[in-house]
């Protein structure tokens, strides 16, 4: 029966796919022989139904590639997902990569992870029942599994208290421990800011960051050939001295570095308490501890506190890129007179920032804003610390950090980084080694900050990965100090754009869940690559940089250096455009850097704010709409406000669907209540968010519905409340 089945899921594959389905049905063959460990055959064999061929090939395609962060997709089963096996192998091969890199020297690794659970919200896996076995996998027991498998190799591995199924360990710590315990490398369990139904695993060097082309292709190599896995029982190895608890005397040493970097630059006020929020993730054990042993004020969200499902973020998107994931902590800073919301994601890596106003609403700083307001607070603020030194960015992160640099002096500046922190440690790295890095000859000692454009900042050169505390702690100075004189962070904002010049940045992604969605992306890349437009946003392109032109910027040095070069970057009098296929996750990205114009030059202020906002915006808009045009895509404007961590798939059902429906439920006056109708509206844009409202994400382009409509249906009952309700 089993054999028949596959034979036709396997026929069909190929029908529908081609190679790539043929390619498909054999991965599933091989997870189906009892070949892999943790393979499931049993849940797999009741995939065997043709009507699952869209799943089994999305999860058998390919072998989740190693991207710019290691390995990260939806938990599955499948070659394609991550999964006991993905983790398995991933370790397996990093064993064998440390043995042979280090020959028969005694290893040492450290293991990290998250908080986040598969509870399968997205209903994949509804058809196998409440019981089957990845329900319930977390970060924590594949972390567990990670041990496991480096003391079957003779690997010790340090882990956060072994013992308790709730320790976590976070990613600037796992940074941290790796550099001060001399350890051969680590990895970390972590899907970052991911859905909860994600999960991933990153793999760091000897020098505590993640390895760039070539090394990384040297461990992919080696990993492509780990079968034999081996393994010892997890209390075996704990009786073995193979896994090891983290001190707490280590994790005291990296809140005392952030002591010493913050070396009384404000006395911390008692009247101005900050909210913090870890997002439901590790950032208590980092930023929380660093905020209160400094003596700020912090009050947390009850219901903030670690939770791999964060039921309480909105989307469930436990990310400080999306301004509406911290809306819950700021309506709890009200209530306990806080003006500020500082946060980080699920493994502390990235920071964000809210600011409250004086006329009570709240402005979310973006990831250059908040690269601007520390550069400018550490080296050029007359009250602050006023360092000089070296900074670092990548060549999509705000401009403005080079002109900061420039006014501080003695301060060299490397601001053409591919993208990916990966790329800041190994600066880091050669500069260490004596190297001359773009021009930059200088101690690493000398870092005073390094940033990048989606919330990740370092100022410690020991550690070499994104850090959310050292961010935390000088905004939190900053904004008591501010306030202390009745400012605001965005009043200081805009005086630094008075100071240096009307630059701004908006950074937007397109989601394209699956197979498809990767061809779909290559489709974008390639059309760029053979037809560039000549006209972006109004303005004429004056330059195009392709990052595989070989001639341009070097050969390639291995078969991992494509994908973070995989870059399109445009160039206008008045912008920049960056384009390019995400690493780790299901979209493509593009970056607008605007730079000052003279037409900004008469407006002050807020003014200054909103125009550049303004402009931005406008052309933003304009280049996501000219790169959907090249797979034939159109997008309407009520669409185009849909919130980006919604996929193409879920825009396209809401322009061609909902709209028609909501405006059809608003003529024939068959829903009666706003109630009733916002209960309508859920129903249909459930699949948006999967296990969340998805109510929040639709108010922008309710609101612009509703304005559009203002003629036409100028006596539909219902149009008014839910234009207030979308305004609200």
């Amino acid at each position: 029966m089993t054999t028949d089945a596959f034979a036709r899921v396997a026929a069909e594959l190929e029908s529908r796919y081609g190679q790539a389905g043929a390619g498909a049905a054999a991965r599933l063959k091989t997870w189906l022989s009892g070949a892999l460990p943790f393979a499931h055959e049993e849940m797999l064999t009741r995939h065997l139904d043709v009507a699952r061929v869209p799943l089994l090939f999305d999860a058998f395609w390919q072998d989740l590639p190693f991207g710019t962060g290691g390995r990260r997709g939806r938990v599955g089963y499948g070659s394609n997902r991550m999964n006991e096996t993905t983790v398995a192998m991933t370790v397996q091969g990093h064993s064998d990569f440390l043995r042979r890199q280090n020959g028969g020297k005694a290893l040492e690794v450290v293991v990290a992870n998250d908080v986040r659970v598969f509870r399968d919200l997205a209903g994949t896996y509804r058809f196998l029942g409440d019981t089957h076995p990845l329900l319930g996998v977390s970060s924590r027991s594949l972390a567990r599994l990670a041990c496991e498998i480096y003391a079957g190799n003779g690997i010790r591995a340090w882990f956060a208290d072994p013992e308790n199924e709730a320790a976590v360990l976070a990613t600037p710590q796992l940074s941290y421990l790796i550099d001060a315990l001399g350890a051969a490398g680590g990895i970390n369990l972590s899907a970052s800011h991911n859905p909860p139904d994600d999960n991933g695993v990153k793999t760091y060097d000897g020098f505590g960051s993640q390895p760039v082309a070539p090394e990384d292709q040297q461990l992919i190599d080696v990993m492509a050939k780990a079968t034999d896995v081996k393994r010892i029982p997890f209390q075996q190895a704990l009786a073995q001295d193979l896994v090891r608890a983290v001190e707490p005397a280590r994790q005291q040493a990296y809140v005392d570095l952030h002591v010493k970097l913050y070396d009384e630059i404000f006395t911390p006020r008692a009247d101005l308490p900050i909210t913090y929020t870890p997002l439901c993730g590790c950032g208590l054990d980092t930023a929380g501890r660093v905020l209160e042993t400094l003596g700020f004020p912090i009050v947390v969200p009850p219901d903030q506190h670690p939770d791999g499902s964060f039921a309480s973020i909105p989307f469930r998107a436990p990310n400080p890129e999306v301004p509406q994931a911290t809306a819950p902590a700021c309506a709890f800073a009200e209530k306990h007179g806080s003006e500020i919301v500082l946060s980080s994601d699920p493994d502390a890596d990235r920071v964000g920032v809210e600011a409250r106003l004086a006329d009570g609403s709240w402005f979310h700083f973006d990831g250059n804003q908040i690269a601007a307001l520390l550069g400018y607070f550490l080296m050029l603020d007359p009250e602050g610390p006023r360092r000089q030194g070296l900074v670092i960015e990548t060549l999509v992160t705000t401009k403005i950090l080079g002109r900061i640099a420039q006014e501080a002096g003695d301060s060299p500046l490397i601001d053409d980084l591919l993208v990916g922190f990966k790329y800041v440690a190994d600066v880091l790295k050669r500069l260490g080694r004596g190297e001359t890095v773009r021009g930059v000859s200088c101690s690493p000692e000398r870092l005073v900050l390094a940033a990048e454009e989606s919330h990740g900042a370092i100022m410690i050169p020991s550690i070499r990965d994104k850090d959310a505390a050292p961010a935390c702690m000088m905004l939190a100075a900053l904004h008591q100090r501010l306030r202390a004189h009745g400012q605001t962070l965005l009043d200081y904002y805009v005086a630094i754009l008075e100071r240096l010049g009307g630059y701004d940045n908006v950074n937007r992604s397109i989601v394209m869940q699956g197979a498809d969605g990767i061809l779909k992306k290559d489709r974008i890349m390639e059309s760029l690559r053979k037809s560039p437009p000549k006209r972006l946003g109004g303005e004429p392109v004056r330059r195009m940089l392709d990052y595989w032109d070989e001639k341009e910027f070097g050969p390639f040095v291995s078969a991992s250096d494509r994908l973070p070069r995989d870059v399109v970057q445009l160039q206008t009098e008045a912008f920049v455009a960056t384009i390019r296929p995400s690493g780790t996750e299901p979209k493509l990205k593009f970056y607008l850097q605007l730079l000052p114009g003279e037409e900004e030059a008469p407006a002050r202020g807020r003014e200054l704010l909103s125009a550049v906002r303004a402009r931005a915006a406008e052309v933003a808009r304009q280049i996501y709409g000219d790169l959907l045009s090249r797979i034939d895509v159109r997008l309407d404007a009520a669409a185009l406000l849909l919130p980006d961590i919604i996929d193409l798939e879920r825009k396209l059902e809401f322009q061609e669907k909902t709209v028609p429906a909501l405006r059809s439920a608003l003529i024939d006056g068959r829903l009666k209540t706003l109630d009733a109708l916002l209960d309508w509206l859920r129903g249909e844009v459930a699949a948006m968010t999967p296990g969340s409202d998805a109510l929040p994400a639709l108010k922008e382009p309710i609101t612009f519905l509703c304005d559009a409509w203002a003629e036409s249906l100028p006596d539909a009952p219902l149009r008014h409340a839910l234009a207030a309700w979308a305004r609200a």
